[in-house]
């Protein structure tokens, strides 16, 4: 493959190369399998970095970022538009690769990861553009050891962090990274893509979109690889600044003990067990086909998806029902097909992870109302899982409580009366007490009819966003999660802020 054409791996495609300091190099460590989930074909050729290549590419950011940082934002902005336009160019190819690589549903690969990709390309071509200078009022200094009496003035400004390693999850290869190198150039960062060993490949695309835009040589390099190592010396390389990882919270801690001894930036957006409270008031067909998603989209393999269904006793059973025929009317099967809805897991070993939660609920005493097995025939290649609904859930189960990141949702009921918040047996209080134990705390949910009270619970939930009567997301809001769903928030403007320093710059007037 020559060194131009790294951007045609892709299915039927050759053997991908590392970007490295502008340039499509060999890996150390050879090729690996891409697997495509839903055939269980080989989609492509991943390379394998070694530790020192990967050293490399950091060393390669670290030489590009004096030049890179100095650029103007309209310079910055420029190579960002040009990159979306690249993307846009291609979007068919694109689209298809990243249904390869991850088994998502066409309409999935198009609409939510290639065209999310695009338009985060170009908020943050925009977002380039932001002001990045704060004024503070002036001050008024006496005469004293630190000087002659004077007026300060003072100005905070954000400058770029240096070099950012960006840990991309699996379950989307093409939003993800770009939600994470699109701000970060914004910034005047320079950075190092380490992909998801999964599915790679889309991001090796879009590394070939940037260079094609215009991007210098460093400014942006990505190295794959199926082992730990390449990992850890994307993470602890002497030149990197900051790390922004997508992923579990035991990888996430990880690198949070490495980062913490090198004192390196972090933006972690980890774990999650998203609750969804249902108050005996709620719109329940709402309610049904929002706890619905999880089953469908992304195969559930998405961390803000409400997994953990609260219900409050009076209409449990009601709200049983509507999610059972809500997964009744979920086609599984190839994400070729137009009518498809539910798509295969990423890989086998996840769908042996989740069809063990699925066996541990049942001995822990749930009632798997629907799903847990493999579907039927025709799909005896690929890595399917029927859409898992378990009813009968107490708050110690394991599958209550761990994140199994898959077409799982667990039911728990709770009571109370219809008191106010800190009544006796109030149940805001009881519904607050469930969804709040737990170690996750990245998106939580509530449904009621009564909006004062469903953002009265909005305000106690140890959650880094609530959504009240949607699963819908403002991607201009701040994304983040207490306790172990992460540290830090991105998106919108608040990316910008996450991948930038804060320096005060003092004058005497």
């Amino acid at each position: 493959m020559s060194g131009g054409g790294a951007g045609s791996a892709g299915p039927a495609g050759g053997a991908q190369r590392l970007f490295v300091g502008g340039e499509w190099v060999e890996p150390d460590g050879g090729h690996y399998e891409v697997i495509d989930p839903a055939t269980e074909g080989v989609v492509g050729l991943a390379p394998e970095a070694s530790r020192a290549q990967v050293w490399q590419a950091a060393a390669a950011a670290r030489e590009a970022f004096g030049t890179w940082s100095r650029t103007s934002p309209q310079e910055r902005a420029a190579v960002l538009d040009r990159t979306a336009d690249l993307l846009q160019r291609d979007f068919a190819a694109h689209t298809e690769l990243a249904r390869a690589e991850t088994g998502a549903t066409t309409a999935t690969a198009r609409g939510m990861q290639v065209a999310v990709a695009v338009s985060r390309f170009r908020r943050y071509a925009r977002g380039a553009l932001e002001p990045v200078e704060t004024g503070i009022p002036p001050q008024i200094n006496e005469a004293g050891p630190l000087g002659r009496a004077a007026a300060l003035g003072a100005v905070a400004v954000r400058r770029p962090v240096g070099v950012v390693t960006c840990v991309t999850s699996y379950n989307n290869p093409w939003a993800n990274p770009a939600g994470k190198v699109a701000p970060a150039l914004a910034m005047g960062n320079t950075v190092l893509v380490k992909p998801a060993p999964q599915d790679p490949l889309s991001v090796y695309r879009l590394a070939a979109a940037l260079e094609e835009a215009g991007a210098p040589p460093g400014v942006v390099n990505v190295v794959s690889g199926a082992s730990v190592a390449v990992g850890e010396a994307a993470v602890d390389s002497p030149d990197v600044d900051m790390v922004s990882f997508t992923g579990s919270t035991a990888i996430g801690q990880r690198i949070g003990e490495v980062c913490g001894r090198g004192m390196k930036r972090q933006l972690m957006e980890l774990g999650g067990k998203g609750a969804a409270i249902v108050f005996e008031d709620a719109d329940l067909d709402a309610a049904a086909a929002g706890i619905g998603t999880t089953f469908s989209f992304y195969s559930g393999q998405i961390c803000t998806a409400p997994t953990r269904v609260l219900v409050q006793r009076e209409v449990y059973e009601p709200l049983l029902e509507r999610l059972v025929r809500y997964a009744g009317h979920l086609k599984v099967g190839d994400p070729r097909d137009r009518d498809t809805v539910v798509g295969p897991l990423i890989s086998a070993a996840h769908r042996e992870r989740v069809e063990s939660y699925v066996e541990l609920g049942r001995k822990e005493g749930a009632r798997v109302v629907v799903g847990g097995g493999r579907p039927g025939p025709g799909l005896d290649k690929g890595f399917y899982v029927a859409p898992a609904l378990l009813a009968n859930c107490t708050p110690e189960m394991r599958v209550v409580r761990e994140e199994i990141f898959g077409p799982v949702v667990v039911v728990v009921p709770f009571d109370g009366t219809g008191g106010t918040a800190g009544s006796a047996g109030s149940a805001e209080d009881a519904a607050v007490a469930l969804a709040d134990d737990s170690d996750y705390g990245l998106i939580d949910y509530v449904w009621s009819a009564d909006t004062a009270r469903a953002f009265r619970v909005a305000a106690r939930l140890r959650a880094g966003g609530v959504g009240v009567n949607t699963i819908g997301r403002n991607m201009e809001a701040p994304f983040g999660g207490f306790k172990q769903s992460g540290v830090g928030r991105d998106c919108g403007s608040y990316a910008l802020h996450a991948y930038s320093e804060t320096q005060a710059v003092v004058w005497a007037g």
